[in-house]
């Protein structure tokens, strides 16, 4: 799914807000959880999982072309783990429906 269907399906279940609308609110949240997971902070959404940034240390790799070791640089990675809800539902084959 897109963010612009994402929109539409947002407008569709709240007849008040255009698309246009919708897209400055979802744009909002994504903002802001851009903002709260590049300063560090965990994002938690009950029944669907939690975002969090994990750093990854510094280690020798290898180029697999050349068997070459490589240094590969320490980085910060997204993590994403499905809350208990989302799970089940995957699991279970039950579709999510709607908002």
């Amino acid at each position: 799914m897109t963010r612009s269907e994402l929109c539409k399906v947002v407008a569709e279940q709240y007849p008040k807000l255009s698309e246009v609308q919708s897209d400055i609110a979802i744009r909002t949240l994504f903002d802001a959880m851009k903002a709260a997971v590049c300063s560090g902070e965990r994002i938690e959404i009950r029944g669907f999982g939690v975002f969090q940034l994990r750093k990854r240390k510094a280690r020798t790799g290898r180029n697999p072309r050349t068997g070459e070791s490589v240094y590969v640089p320490p980085k910060n990675v997204l993590s994403f783990k499905a809350g208990k809800d989302l799970k089940e539902r995957l699991n279970n084959g039950n579709t999510l429906g709607h908002l």
